[in-house]
């Protein structure tokens, strides 16, 4: 019988060690032997499988569904989905490796394949690991960590390319906007990453990155922002996740109006915990969900230093994700059917409500009901 642990502890450790201490990773990383099949079987098989398992999995447990409308994928067209998603998505690592190889020395680097492929597998790793947010309903955002992949580009373009420091951002941005196009060749964009950037954010002398940088269209990138929220993410790592029960017991009996008449609570290992709860009022209903990130509470954090923002609107209704007062905000709300939901991050917790009300202040009363001060007790 095959010895898991002698292939997952290695996995865990690099996985933690590139999200948490990257500019110390990547010239380790940078002195391994190059091995292309071993990097790809023992690194990037597993972590690319993610997101297509979890999507899978998701669908065929849950189903979709938005604002009242909901869905569920054949158990044929989910395996088809799945499987043609991860091997777009293996085969897209080693076409960007192409392309980083070619274009490292217009910046002054070095080119080579093998180099290449490391940072690119390696620098994908926090795009590896949003896949997680389509596992548990209300892990949504968890697909900002996806985000934080192109930070790891920056930090290792020096190490791995040997671009000089000066060259790097702009490195980064043709490599960012090559992995977009590379995606929408192959059809399988699972979400917007970022465009063309520029500035020069500052290098303190001890080589670590600061500052802002300008993204069109997005405005500023904090540098020190992300910095932060990834030595929250190591600070929490330490800490394991909250018990569902607890979680659950912080679901008022009544929201105005409407009284809870269902509760349910899941645990998911060092992914996190959830519990949440069914209000009724006449014919309306909605749920309160609160979900414990754990380790990754801090990607909200790098949503909020990258300004990820998105406005729709029409006759029908509105969605908007935004930061607010310093926190992940979502918000959508359909006027014909009184149908939508609101959520708010705070630190390691994500609390949503989604469904039917009056109006969406129901909606942001039922977040409000639930005690900040609590749930950081919880988490301290």
């Amino acid at each position: 019988m095959t010895d898991l642990s002698a292939t997952t502890t290695p996995l865990i450790a690099r996985v933690r060690a590139i999200l948490l201490n990257p500019a110390e990773e990547w010239p380790v990383i940078a002195a391994e032997p190059d091995d292309t099949a071993g990097l790809f079987t023992r690194y990037a098989l597993p972590l690319a499988a993610i997101g297509p398992v979890c999507t899978f999995l998701h669908g065929q447990l849950f189903g979709y569904g938005m604002l009242g409308v909901t869905w569920k994928p054949s158990l044929l067209g989910g395996l088809a989905g799945m499987v043609s998603s991860y091997v777009v998505a293996l085969a897209g690592l080693y076409v960007l490796a192409l392309i980083v190889d070619f274009v490292a020395p217009k910046f002054d680097g070095q080119a080579g394949r093998g180099p290449a492929l490391k940072l690119v597998v390696h620098g994908a790793t926090a795009s590896f690991l949003a896949g997680f947010a389509q596992l548990l309903p209300g892990l949504g955002i968890l697909g900002l960590l996806g985000l934080y992949s192109f930070y790891l580009f920056y930090t290792g373009a020096t190490p791995l390319m040997k671009v000089p420091q000066a060259k790097a951002l702009s490195f980064t941005a043709v490599t960012v906007v090559s992995a977009l196009v590379v995606s929408i060749v192959a059809g399988a964009v699972s979400r917007p990453v970022i465009g063309l950037f520029g500035g020069a954010p500052g290098l303190s002398d001890s080589g670590e990155v600061s500052g802002k940088l300008t993204v069109p269209g997005m405005g500023a990138v904090d540098l020190d922002r992300m910095k932060a929220a990834s030595a929250q993410m190591e600070a929490d790592s330490k800490k394991p996740p909250i018990p569902a029960a607890q979680l659950q017991a912080l679901l008022p009996a009544a929201i105005g109006a409407y009284q809870r008449t269902a509760t349910e609570s899941t645990g998911a290992g060092v992914i996190g915990s959830s519990a949440q709860g069914t209000y009724s009022a006449a014919d309306r209903s909605f749920t309160l969900r609160i979900v414990d990130m754990a380790a990754l509470g801090g990607i909200a954090g790098f949503g909020a230093a990258l300004g990820v923002e998105q406005n729709k609107e029409d006759a029908s209704g509105y969605e908007k994700t935004g930061t607010v007062d310093g926190h992940m905000q979502t918000e959508a709300w359909r006027q014909g059917d009184h149908n939508g939901k609101f959520g708010v991050v705070l630190g390691r917790f994500s609390i949503e409500a989604e469904g039917s009300a009056q109006s969406i202040d129901e909606l942001k009363a039922a977040v409000a009901a639930i005690d900040p001060g609590k749930l950081a007790s919880l988490g301290s």
